[in-house]
């Protein structure tokens, strides 16, 4: 007989509250080497200035323990529970949601969420967005991820036909970058949907941020392909860093992909800033 592991809900509360407190000051060293890269790369003078005043940014919110930017976003969770985990004092997404709390008063990071209707601030930033899967296991992994407005405005779905394909997929995805232009504060990265239903597709767009920045997909050849083809073509529209101009539009292109019904063919696009924000643990 499978064993069950017990995990109290205080302590996936103090596990969330850390996350999004951490996630706000300090960049992960995969956004931070690629923006060293591309502060090589980039030939525009303006936009080198402006990947050295990012850089900047992040090494005094590291050192002080600062938001990195002043929106410190849409609390988004993505929770990996084990089938043989047993969560226990209380109730598990209760516990989630007042780590966030707990993490947006306590760390005094600017809470934006409001009812779309009265615009009347909620004053906790919640609720917030919680994606649950389980999985084989006893371990349960926490994602946190704050998601600025700003980025996630820019964002789009399209219900292509189906013989749109590859070079339509393609098209899509760059067209909407280049409509965003310096409103999501470029260098971005881009994370692409393809497949499933119309929200599975977007889904996928936000989960392909997760991934480490410029890692390719090892998965399938054909994604690979198409995340260099897409970045490449980004990074001839001219935006740079900010929308002043230069090679450095994006940092990378992620894509994810599932199978889609015969007669469609979704297409979702989620930008991220600059600031690309999240931390995890596993429980």
């Amino acid at each position: 007989m499978t064993k069950v592991r017990e995990i109290s809900c205080p302590l996936v509360t103090e596990a969330v509250k850390r996350l999004f407190l951490e996630a706000n000051t300090s960049l992960g060293e995969d956004v931070m080497d690629a923006l060293y890269r591309a502060r090589e790369t980039e030939t525009s003078e303006l936009g080198r200035y402006v990947l050295d005043q990012i850089l900047e940014n992040a090494a005094v919110a590291e050192k002080w323990k600062a938001p990195l930017c002043q929106d410190t976003g849409f609390a988004v969770v993505f929770l990996e529970i084990g089938q043989d985990v047993h969560v226990i004092d209380g109730d598990l997404h209760e516990a989630v949601r007042e780590g966030i709390r707990l993490a947006y008063t306590e760390g005094y990071l600017r809470k934006s969420v409001c009812d779309p209707l009265s615009r009347n601030n909620t004053k906790d930033n919640l609720p917030a967005v919680v994606h649950t899967d389980i999985v084989p296991g006893d371990r349960l992994k926490i994602v946190a991820m704050p998601k600025g407005g700003g980025s996630e405005n820019m964002g789009g779905t399209a219900m292509l036909v189906p013989a749109a394909g590859y070079e339509g997929i393609k098209r899509y995805v760059i067209d909407r970058v280049e409509a965003a232009g310096s409103n999501p504060c470029p260098p971005v990265i881009v994370g692409v949907g393809i497949g499933g239903t119309m929200e599975q597709s977007a889904l996928l767009a936000k989960k392909a941020l997760l991934r480490p920045v410029g890692k390719p997909n090892d998965r399938d050849e054909r994604l690979n392909r198409l995340e260099r083809e897409i970045l490449d073509e980004i990074n001839k529209s001219g935006i740079g860093p900010q929308g002043y101009g230069g090679i450095v539009t994006a940092l990378a292109v992620h894509v994810e992909m599932m199978p889609c019904h015969i007669a469609s063919l979704p297409v979702s696009v989620n930008i991220q800033c600059h600031v690309a924000r999240h931390r995890e643990v596993l429980l």
